[in-house]
């Protein structure tokens, strides 16, 4: 075990080449997957936050639910949709990095919309009537209120984040895990765990414990401004 975590050591100072490529490749697939669920997610959060309208309460019930969502039902579901057979196969998009970060923003869509939601009617209804009493247009008053729950949607998507970066199953189904293609660390380290190559297991697995350190830091103290802040 000390051997292994002396040559994992020095894949990470040595800057190993195709340390790197995994690397970047998991950054570039988790960063593009929760900018394309913080859009839809935040906007989804605010519709739903500041309308009434039929159903409200059963779209927020669902996306509670799919909070937890099982990443391998959601790589099942993409695999069937994706593959030459399914309704989507004539895209080509099944083992690409597409598939993958249409599957990551799956999984992090409900975390940002149901806790964007929830950051927003924690706002004080105060600062809503304040807004619209100085005239205030509705556009006006969102962007006050949103600006006010800025905290809890940082939160929102610090989690996310979290979530879709030590995500395997779904990923491993739709992205297949091809070498320099869409190999990323969690499957690459279920790979080489496998095949007993650990001295890059552990190098990987060391990083993403310092990314998920890093994001768990992150979120502590956005949470601890919010607080401040109220």
């Amino acid at each position: 075990m000390a051997e292994g975590f002396l040559k994992a050591f020095t894949l990470i100072i040595n800057l190993d080449t195709e340390l790197l490529n995994i690397i970047y490749l998991s950054l570039k697939v988790s960063g593009t997957a929760l900018l394309i669920a913080t859009a839809t997610g935040l906007f989804t959060g605010a519709i739903v936050g500041f309308k009434r309208f039929p159903g409200k309460d059963f779209i927020l019930g669902l996306l509670n639910t799919f909070m937890g969502l099982p990443p391998v039902v959601v790589g099942l579901f993409l695999y069937l949709l994706l593959s030459r057979s399914g309704p989507l196969g004539f895209m080509g998009l099944l083992y690409t990095p597409s598939a993958m970060v249409i599957a990551q923003g799956i999984l992090a869509f409900p975390i940002v919309a149901s806790l964007c939601h929830s950051a927003i009617v924690s706002v004080d209804p105060v600062i809503r009537q304040a807004s619209k009493t100085l005239g205030a247009t509705p556009f006006q008053i969102t962007l006050t209120v949103i600006n006010e729950a800025r905290y809890g949607i940082m939160s929102g998507i610090t989690a996310a984040f979290g979530r879709v970066m030590a995500e395997v199953g779904a990923i491993l189904i739709v992205g297949g895990n091809i070498a320099g293609y869409t190999r990323v660390m969690t499957t690459t380290i279920a790979l080489e765990t496998d095949k007993g190559n650990f001295e890059l297991a552990l190098a990987l697995g060391m990083i993403l414990l310092t990314i998920s350190l890093i994001i768990n830091m992150a979120l502590y103290l956005i949470q601890k401004r919010g607080m401040v802040a109220r």
